[in-house]
């Protein structure tokens, strides 16, 4: 379990360089404490208040590719369920702090990074 990064991932580089491209500037992994729960985002926008998680399929169970690892299923059941659990907490707690918050999952950004890129992109200069 050691080598799985909890910062820097391939994914998040790779959405992290393609919004660079596009002149964008923004903090990584700043801590925050929104109303009672404190979160570390990938991408934070201050300015606009927009926050970004490039989610792990696994990690946060994908519809589209998350699976179960077979061996102790019961274990892996509850950790990711509560994974999403948490997942939606931090989101109504950013929501109700007045935050924009955008999940864009692992097979999005290396599909194509430059989509969801300018997706985000016209989501913090809208804001």
């Amino acid at each position: 379990m050691r080598a799985n990064r909890k910062f820097d991932t391939r994914p998040e580089l790779a959405l992290r360089s393609a919004l660079h491209r596009r002149g964008l500037r923004f903090r990584v992994h700043l801590p925050m404490v929104v109303g009672d729960v404190r979160v570390t985002p990938d991408v934070l926008f201050p300015k606009a208040r927009v926050v970004v998680f490039a989610d792990g399929c696994l990690w946060h169970s994908c519809p589209a590719h998350g699976s179960r690892p077979r061996s102790n299923s019961e274990y892996w059941s509850v950790k990711l369920a509560r994974n999403v659990a948490r997942d939606r907490r931090v989101d109504r707690a950013l929501l109700a702090g007045g935050f924009n918050v955008i999940r864009v999952w692992e097979h999005e950004i290396l599909a194509d990074r430059d989509t969801v890129a300018e997706s985000i992109a016209a989501v913090v200069t809208a804001r």
